[in-house]
């Protein structure tokens, strides 16, 4: 029930979907991707280090939306098989024994979507007639009625918005395809997307929906930062609705992202696969003026999981619920620096893998042969090697044997308190493929593993019922 004598807030969570913090002009990204929520930003907190620890969509989202971890959801893999476990409520199903309506756009048929009252839907994925994808607008066609809507009802009201912007395919419209591009992305001699078109695994989805004749790697990112920036204009219209409202300031908002994303890192070409910290580093921006500080950042570590108890404490909830996240108030309030620095990391999309991030060094251990030929174990100094590009774990034995010991000793902790396994060892046909098992080689791995256009990957996406089709 309510606490204090605040009525209470409004929610909107904008989750954007593969948006890399990093690529946010409020984090420091040199070109101006975010102008409209960097002004917003600043009347709220900023978090520098907040990461979505377990790739890709299906199980950032489970933490997002529950406050809770892989071994308490047992949802870590893109095709997870069935609904989320019962035992676990939802942010929509919290909210709603305190008196909320909730509406859910662009994210039904999830296993973390359970519990809302309201589920709606917008067309994006593919180009229009002019050959871009006006993704954005969609969203922002079917949200600002149901806005309205939910504004002229008497409770207070959570909206969750799943953007689609700027996951691929990256086409943003005019006048944001070309304002971070001058040049000619079909020079004959810029020899830089051979690589990217030679991988066999993503080669025909690429050539579905970049350009034909593409052979300059920047034109590509630099639509990545349009479709960012068209995203972020497209929000402002969000932000604009509440202020005409006059709800701006007694709405809890927030800004965040499943997961970041791959441009041309790591080999894993514009997709957002492997534990890269271009994969996990995601934004976390909250807005509520009174009990959130206006113009602050904070630099200690956060995860998803730590969401949804935040968000309870800032609205004055009180649960009985045993979150795997804590509030990230005491943070805010320089009473903590973080929970905890190092935790579990997992990726289960095109590739299995599990690892134990500190603030100094990364471990990364492949559960099977990879589709890039990557070394089974990889091992980064974060301090010294930010980039992740010097791999450590031939030199340093006793940094991986140390790390590894930590994650195995966390695992085994969690399985007994949960009475769980790691989920990540019981997905069965994680990749898609029946029958198939544990990749037994990369050359298999790269052989099996496909995705052929836009349609099928917004089927994959979305757990539809022929997802297995699509990854074939």
């Amino acid at each position: 029930m309510p606490t204090g004598r605040r009525k209470l807030p409004n929610i909107v969570l904008i989750g954007i979907d593969s948006l890399l913090a990093d690529r946010m002009s409020c984090y420091g990204h040199k070109r101006l991707t975010t102008p409209h929520i960097d002004r917003f930003a600043k009347s709220g907190t900023l978090f520098e280090r907040y990461y979505s620890p377990h790739i890709p969509t299906t199980s950032g989202y489970a933490n997002m939306l529950t406050g809770m971890d892989v071994f308490s959801t047992q949802v870590v893999a893109l095709r997870h098989k069935g609904p989320m476990r019962p035992e676990v409520a939802t942010l929509p199903e919290i909210l709603r024994n305190a008196g909320y309506a909730s509406t859910c756009v662009g994210f039904e048929g999830n296993p973390a979507s359970r519990g809302f009252d309201t589920y709606l839907n917008f067309s994006g994925w593919g180009p229009g007639e002019d050959g871009r994808s006006h993704k954005a607008e969609n969203l922002n066609a079917v949200t600002l009625p149901e806005l309205d809507r939910l504004v002229k009802q008497k409770e207070p009201f959570l909206l969750f918005l799943r953007h689609m912007d700027p996951h691929s395919p990256y086409l943003p419209p005019g006048p944001f395809e070309r304002i971070f591009y001058h040049g000619n992305e079909c020079d004959p001699k810029n020899k830089s997307m051979e690589p990217v078109m030679a991988f066999k695994p993503f080669r025909d989805y690429f050539a579905e929906w970049m350009p034909a004749g593409i052979t300059d790697k920047e034109y590509v990112i630099a639509q990545y930062d349009g479709a960012v920036a068209y995203m972020d204009a497209a929000i402002q219209s969000i932000f604009t609705a509440l202020e005409t409202h006059g709800i701006m300031d007694e709405t809890l908002v927030v800004v965040t992202s499943d997961h970041g994303e791959t441009l041309y890192d790591h080999d894993c070409y514009f997709d957002h696969h492997g534990i890269y910290d271009v994969t996990l580093h995601v934004p976390l921006i909250l807005r509520y003026p009174g009990r959130v500080p206006a113009g602050k950042h904070v630099s200690g570590y956060a995860q998803h999981y730590d969401l949804v108890p935040t968000l309870l404490e800032l609205a004055g909830i009180d649960t009985d619920i045993a979150f795997d996240g804590a509030s990230l108030v005491p943070m805010m309030r320089d009473e903590v620096v973080s929970h905890r620095s190092e935790f579990y990391i997992t990726e289960c999309t095109w590739m299995r893998k599990h690892g134990w991030r500190t603030p100094e060094w990364k471990l990364i251990v492949a559960l099977e042969p990879d589709f890039h030929f990557k070394p089974a174990v990889e091992l980064y100094n974060l301090v010294e090697d930010p980039g992740e590009l010097n791999n450590l774990a031939e030199a340093e034995p006793g940094v991986v044997d140390l790390l590894r010991g930590r994650m195995e000793r966390w695992i085994a902790r969690r399985e007994a308190e949960t009475g769980l396994p790691d989920p990540i060892h019981h997905q069965g046909d994680w990749h898609g493929h029946e029958g198939v098992g544990a990749f037994k080689t990369s050359q298999q791995a790269y052989d099996t593993l496909h995705i052929g256009n836009p349609q099928q990957a917004a089927k994959l996406q979305a757990g539809n019922k022929d997802e297995d089709e699509a990854a074939e």
